[in-house]
């Protein structure tokens, strides 16, 4: 697929953000009331404790300026994604992280001064009726007082946070705008481009020699660099633990947890149980290699369809459809506003030039969600569509029901309604395929799903978390180590039927979600607890999807696991994953089943 440049791109495969802001020059009036707008909300430094109606002028005044800044601040990153190379969505960004970071250092003395409230002031505050919309959002800040310094000590920590943030900006940067690959050189003459875009789409071409050269080619390029991506993933581990030992907790992952009070138990559950079930992935890689036909798996072919004559692609059209079928369980309010979604041009569809990697979904409490993807027809991308709409869905029922500031739902629950999505596509998908090909084929998109989200991501879990405990016990992160340590992993989570390459070891360096210290193990609780809710709404019809749809609506009002669990989920016991991972086990039993029939 021919990679066009922006301009070349017609406006209605683009999205429209001047829902957000007409132009850059309307947002650059708007970034520029800002710093006015903050004065307003410090003003009350030093007055929070005077009364529960001071305070809640504060909380909303504050509560009102954070929209403003989210407004600015999306639109910058939109703005730098359609292409990263481009000066002016770099500038917007610079500056929009330059206010945020301005404003964070002068509004933190806030939670210092109104956890200084003695315990029975505090009770009182929390009781008033003054600040009863705030309730769940004073509770949450009380469990945080032990970690609160005081307040030049979080002014201090405040304006570092642009620094923390720097490591991955620089991998982000190399990776997006600089970095250049050899393009795919064939036996046969014909040369393919490659970009990080289009590399997944590579991986998955029938053509084993395009799966093998783009693999040893891409990585080549993260070769070259790895002593980069070592120092800058390296210094991103030692900021998180300098920030947890400042803030007195016991390691980075106690202190990423504690801002959602998700105990650990659920994040040991999880590695435990995936390496319980090992096996089965073991199992699924060996039907790989005998689908395939080869005499060796490679790392180059664990995308590869395994229907190698069966080559199914999309229109965008057709996409578009497939997602308003699939979605339908979930009631016609829902349908409606995907189909929405698809009207006003939320979407931005295809790859270009300089465009940024994979999908996301964005967007804020005073505009429409805006969702990046890059299209390219497989059903990859129509499952990314599904996906992708899933969180923009979260987000417009959350801002739909509640206040600005419970509207935002937390991360370790930001992956459920985009997975629902995907698994009812899937499902409606097998449900109504009986040719064989075609249903090893979606058999095999569903297996890729679990094993991209679910041991994947538990694989990259466990990696974060061994590199972090190095730093924590006073060692040092060389580029080896972390080769070495992601190679181990690999083997482990992908069993003996797999041939390591040698250029497996420096897939870490492309992982960006590495420089959100313990993001990933919620990819795993999530697709676990969206399996069990997409089979309770397909099996059990309005009441599975009227407590569903309450769990999005309900968004930051309570805790994540007691929003889950008002949903019909509770991942304080491995029973989900367990769940999850038992169905991975019949999906394999399936397609086995499946080959069994097309032999």
């Amino acid at each position: 697929m021919e990679i066009k440049d922006r301009n070349q791109i017609e406006e209605q495969f683009k999205w429209n953000i001047t829902t957000l802001f007409e132009n850059d020059e309307a947002w650059e009036k708007a970034l520029m009331a800002i710093p006015e707008m903050a004065k307003g909300v410090i003003a009350y430094q030093g007055r929070l404790k005077e009364s529960p109606a001071v305070l809640r002028e504060f909380m909303d005044a504050d509560s009102m300026l954070n929209r403003k800044i989210e407004d600015v601040f999306c639109y910058a990153h939109l703005r730098y994604s359609e292409d990263t190379r481009a000066e002016a969505g770099q500038i917007m960004t610079s500056k929009a992280m330059g206010v945020l970071t301005q404003v964070m250092a002068a509004m933190s003395f806030a939670q210092p001064e109104i956890l200084s409230l003695s315990e029975e002031e505090f009770q009182r505050f929390m009781d008033s009726e003054e600040l009863a919309p705030y309730r769940h959002t004073l509770d949450d800040l009380l469990r945080a007082k032990a970690h609160t310094l005081t307040e030049a000590e979080e002014k201090i920590l405040s304006g570092m946070s642009e620094l923390r943030r720097a490591p991955g900006e620089i991998a982000n940067m190399l990776q997006d705008a600089d970095m250049k690959f050899d393009p795919v050189k064939l036996e046969s003459g014909e040369e393919l481009q490659l970009t990080g875009s289009n590399y997944i789409l590579l991986q998955s071409d029938s053509r084993r020699e395009v799966r093998e050269k783009a693999f040893r080619n891409y990585y080549k390029g993260f070769k070259n660099h790895i002593n980069t991506f070592a120092a800058t993933y390296s210094n991103s581990v030692k900021a998180d633990v300098f920030t947890a030992r400042t803030r007195h907790y016991d390691s980075a992952r106690a202190m990423s947890m504690a801002q959602e009070n998700i105990p650990a138990a659920v994040y040991d559950g999880l590695v435990e149980t995936v390496h319980k079930f090992l096996p089965a992935m073991y199992r699924y890689v060996e039907l790989r290699k005998k689908i395939l036909g080869v005499d060796e798996l490679h790392y180059y072919d664990v995308y590869a369809p395994l229907c190698k004559d069966l080559d199914l692609s999309y229109t965008y059209e057709e996409a578009k459809e497939m997602v308003r079928k699939a979605v339908t369980p979930l009631g016609k309010d829902y349908v409606d506003t995907v189909q929405r979604g698809f009207d006003e041009r939320w979407i931005d569809v295809y790859p270009n030039t300089g465009k940024s990697g994979g999908a996301y979904s964005s967007g804020t409490y005073d505009s429409n969600p805006f969702i990046m993807c890059n299209f390219t027809g497989t059903i990859d991308s129509v499952s990314t569509i599904a996906h992708e709409m899933g969180h923009s869905m979260h987000t417009h029922l959350a801002n739909t029901h509640q206040p600005a500031h419970y509207a935002g739902y937390t991360l370790f629950v930001a992956e459920i309604a985009s997975t629902v999505n995907e698994n009812l596509l899937i499902e409606q998908l097998l449900e109504k395929e009986k040719d064989p090909k075609v249903r090893l084929y979606l058999l095999n998109q569903y297996l890729e799903n679990f094993k991209g989200t679910v041991y994947r991501q538990t694989m990259f879990a466990e990696f974060e978390q061994k590199a972090h405990e190095v730093i924590e016990k006073g060692g040092a992160l060389s580029a080896e180590q972390l080769n070495q340590l992601y190679e181990e992993l690999v083997k482990l989570y992908f069993g003996p039927s797999m041939v390591l390459d040698e250029e497996v070891r420096y897939e870490w360096a492309r992982i960006p979600h590495f420089y959100r210290a313990f993001y990933v193990y919620k990819y795993a609780t999530g697709y676990s607890s969206a399996v069990a809710l997409s089979e309770k709404i397909l099996s059990e019809g309005e009441p599975a999807v009227k407590k569903y749809l309450e769990f999005l609506s309900m968004a930051g009002s309570d805790y994540p696991l007691a929003t889950l669990q008002h949903g019909g989920v509770d991942l304080s016991t491995p029973e989900p994953i367990e769940r999850a991972l038992t169905k991975f086990e019949k999906i394999v039993e399936e397609a086995e089943k499946t080959f069994e029939m097309l032999k």
